[in-house]
């Protein structure tokens, strides 16, 4: 795993505008970077892949456990209220989409996974469509091996699972939402919308701030239609905590993310995993900070519900020596011991591996100058070469 220079495509602002990518600059900060790429060998990308769908396993073993467990879901602070519909999610296997998982790993060393992104996992786009589209200008343009590839079969497989959607488990309109304050949410909503197009699967958009309730307890949309299938990019623990959540159950809509997703996509899904797998080489030790447990010299403090990085503290022999602000933090808490991340350069370099229909599908890499990855890390394309 290497990180090389490249020039950088003298069009690619204009292709970004011209395929939509809105938000490859934000705040006046580069997002999407390609004065270099991460090279992997095949050996390397083998790796990841089997890692990936080995840790994916792992973490549906964790909602059969826990879905039957009133201590463990009251420990993964889903209310009461929704225990059932969670359940029920589970229990009649409710369709997903996609999930990406936070590993830490350089190429020698066994990866090791940080968090589980199984709920609104963005940067698809780029990962998705636009880095595969800078590899094939480069290599175009002689920067690049002929043989060059890409860990990145995602949009494929996006296009085969909502075809699946629509042909084996009956999905008919498909409503997708996502918050009005976001470029990158819309974007990332758009181009699903392309692909589920792209699938025959039919689709309408709306804002979250304007799903309605109808007279029968459903939920409706701008034009008074009955919402049955919605993709929301919205995360599960504000919905549960909405004043709308008592009609979850009873709304009758197939959701993607399911419920069943707020279980692996809380952080209590890792201290679950050590104890279910303990010492397994992909894992770090993680404990629920109000539990009993050994002492860390170097550890990691994380929200439950913690997004982009907020509210997480590194300490190291008793120093904090990286922390991010946010709104997170009155849910809980785990420790997860520190593993840094590998340093390239100035920077340090995390991957995002992907899951689409539970199986392995490509990567993204972030990178920022501080310890702990957050929204505005820089994003960077990669390349296979043996």
């Amino acid at each position: 795993m290497i990180r090389q220079s490249i020039s950088e495509r003298p069009d690619w602002r204009e292709k970004a505008t011209e395929f939509g990518f809105q938000f490859h600059t934000m705040y006046g900060e580069p997002y999407w970077c390609e004065d270099a790429y991460y090279q992997f060998t095949l050996a390397q990308i083998e790796e990841l892949e089997e890692t990936t769908a080995e840790l994916h396993q792992m973490c549906l073993q964790v909602v059969d456990l826990v879905v039957e467990n009133e201590e463990l879901l009251a420990k993964f602070r889903i209310p009461k209220h929704c225990w059932e519909f969670v359940r029920t999610s589970w229990r009649t296997r409710q369709p997903s989409l996609y999930s990406r998982l936070d590993l830490a790993y350089d190429g020698k060393s066994p990866a090791k996974l940080l968090e589980n992104n199984a709920d609104t996992p963005t940067s698809l786009y780029e990962s998705a469509f636009f880095q595969w589209l800078w590899l094939e200008d480069q290599i175009n343009a002689g920067k690049l091996p002929a043989n060059a590839d890409q860990f990145n079969s995602l949009q494929e497989k996006l296009i085969d699972r909502f075809t699946e959607l629509k042909n084996n488990h009956g999905f008919g309109l498909l409503h997708m939402a996502c918050c009005q304050d976001s470029v990158e949410d819309r974007g990332t909503v758009q181009y699903l919308q392309d692909c589920a197009l792209e699938a025959g699967l039919p689709n309408e958009f709306l804002f979250m701030e304007d799903i309605g309730l109808g007279e029968k307890g459903q939920f409706t949309d701008l034009h008074d239609q009955v919402i049955s299938n919605l993709f929301k990019l919205y995360p599960w623990e504000f919905m549960m905590r909405d004043i709308f959540s008592t009609k979850l159950e009873d709304a009758g809509v197939r959701w993607l993310e399911p419920a069943w997703k707020s279980i692996i996509s809380n952080k209590a899904l890792l201290p679950t995993l050590w104890k279910m797998f303990p010492n397994h080489p992909n894992l770090l030790p993680s404990y629920f900070a109000e539990d009993n447990h050994p002492p860390l010299d170097r550890f990691v403090v994380k929200p439950l519900f913690s997004r982009e990085g907020a509210n997480i503290r590194i300490v190291d022999n008793g120093q904090e020596i990286a922390s991010a602000d946010g709104p997170y933090g009155e849910e809980g808490m785990i420790v997860q011991q520190f593993h840094p991340l590998p340093m390239f350069g100035d920077s340090y370099t995390l991957i995002g591996s992907w899951l689409v229909n539970d199986q392995p599908a490509g990567i993204g890499l972030r990178e920022d100058r501080s310890l702990i990855t957050q929204d505005l890390s820089r994003y960077y394309p990669h390349i296979i070469l043996d």
